[in-house]
Order: C-alpha cells, then sequence, then structure tokens
C-alpha cells in the first residue's frame, strides 16, 4: 500500500500565512475597538440613552463578536500549520461543533438578556390608556317636552 499523501505547505508560506492571520486579528481588534468608540459617541446610543438592559445585550453582542472572530483566527492559524488532510477535516469538524455549541449558548443568553431588558423597560405604574371624564355625562338624558301645559 502507497503511503499516505501529505500535502507539505513550505515552511515561508507558513510564516507567511501566520503573519497574514496576525494583521488580520490585529485590524479586527483595532476595528471592534473603533466600534465601540463610535457607538459610544453616537446620540442615541450611549448608555444614558439606552435602557441598561439594552445597553448590556449591547456589550454582551460585542463580547460574542470578539470571542467568535477569535475563534476563526485560531481556525486558521491551525489550518495553516496542517500536514495533512485528515487533520485539516478534523480541525474543521472540531471548529464547526465549537461554534454550533457557541451560536446555541449566546442566542441562550442573548435572548434572556433582551427578555430582561424588555421587562425592565416597561413603566411600572402605566397610566390608562382611556382614563374617565371627572363629569360624565348621563347616557339618557330625560327629552324637554316642548310642549308643556300651562
Amino acid at each position: 500500500m502507497p503511503d499516505k499523501p501529505s500535502f507539505e505547505v513550505p515552511p515561508e508560506l507558513r510564516k507567511l500565512t501566520e503573519k497574514n492571520i496576525e494583521q488580520a486579528r490585529t485590524s479586527f481588534a483595532q476595528f471592534i475597538d473603533f466600534f465601540t468608540q463610535v457607538m459610544a459617541a453616537v446620540p442615541g446610543a450611549s448608555s444614558t440613552a439606552l435602557a441598561p438592559g439594552f445597553k448590556k445585550v449591547q456589550d454582551r453582542a460585542i463580547e460574542f463578536a470578539k470571542e467568535n472572530a477569535e475563534g476563526s483566527f485560531q481556525l486558521a492559524s491551525e489550518l495553516a500549520n496542517t500536514t495533512d488532510i485528515q487533520q485539516m477535516l478534523a480541525i474543521q469538524n472540531r471548529y464547526a461543533q465549537t461554534q454550533i455549541q457557541a451560536c446555541s449558548r449566546q442566542v441562550q443568553e442573548l435572548t434572556q438578556l433582551m427578555s430582561h431588558a424588555l421587562s425592565d423597560s416597561k413603566p411600572k405604574n402605566p397610566k390608562p390608556k382611556n382614563p374617565k371624564p371627572k363629569n360624565p355625562k348621563p347616557k339618557n338624558p330625560k327629552p324637554k317636552n316642548p310642549k308643556s301645559k300651562k
């Protein structure tokens, strides 16, 4: 039986790939920092304008984006260092399973945060929509008799 075919990536190409991945990771971190600063500066998007619960949702969503991006960068780094197809498939399979679990966890957490934010944003003692008038008119006033007997 022939030996298992390997695909050997030249060391120079691996080094270049790792350098590009690190540059992409740095660029993404700068983008997220910039985005966070812009969101804090935009009127109506600041924590004073948002209900505290919605600010938590926004902050947690940004954290999830960072986590997911870091997982992608880690995947790219691991794939750049694979030596055969089986190893590559195993890494991708593990990554897919991890991402499905992370997505499920993130959706559950964001759903809970949104639920709390919505319930916290409702007024505690809402005013009635149609308050009763103070001096209501009688429903069936007695008609005046135009012909009165004298």
